[in-house]
């Protein structure tokens, strides 16, 4: 079964996406929560010419995530965690903590659009930034333990 995504859904694609789903997924959970409608002819030339039209506002957008991945740059964000003797950290470094650190640095960035690998001990690890659907990010969190 094939449907147009009205939202991004991690995982599965992005906006305007036509995307092939199981005929389950789409009927009881896409389609009624309003993440998709059908990809029936019309749907789709009313997604080509909307996406038309709106082409010169997704360059702006994408270049605005461009902007903001080059300066970002290669920053280290460092969080400070409760740990261990062992050197392992307590509760998780979660990615509103992330978020809330970009912020400080004067960087605006959605903490749902933040990935990072399940942190357990102190440590640097890499976070990914997704800004955009074809601007992605690495950058540097250094987990220290609090004194």
């Amino acid at each position: 079964m094939q449907v147009i995504l009205r939202t991004d859904i991690a995982g599965l694609g992005y906006k305007n996406d036509v995307v092939d789903v199981k005929a389950g997924y789409g009927r009881n959970y896409l389609i009624p929560q309003g993440f998709a409608v059908m990809a029936t002819e019309s749907n789709k030339k009313q997604l080509a010419e909307n996406l038309k039209q709106a082409s010169h506002k997704a360059e702006k957008i994408k270049k605005d995530a461009e902007d903001l991945a080059a300066s970002i740059g290669d920053i280290t964000i460092q969080l400070v965690a409760k740990v261990g003797d062992s050197g392992k950290i307590f509760g998780r470094v979660t990615n509103t903590q992330i978020s809330d650190a970009l912020k400080v640095k004067g960087f605006d960035v959605d903490r749902k659009k933040i990935t990072i690998e399940d942190v357990k001990t102190v440590g640097t690890y890499k976070a990914i930034l997704d800004l955009h659907k074809e601007v992605k990010h690495s950058l540097n969190v250094s987990v220290v333990g609090e004194e």
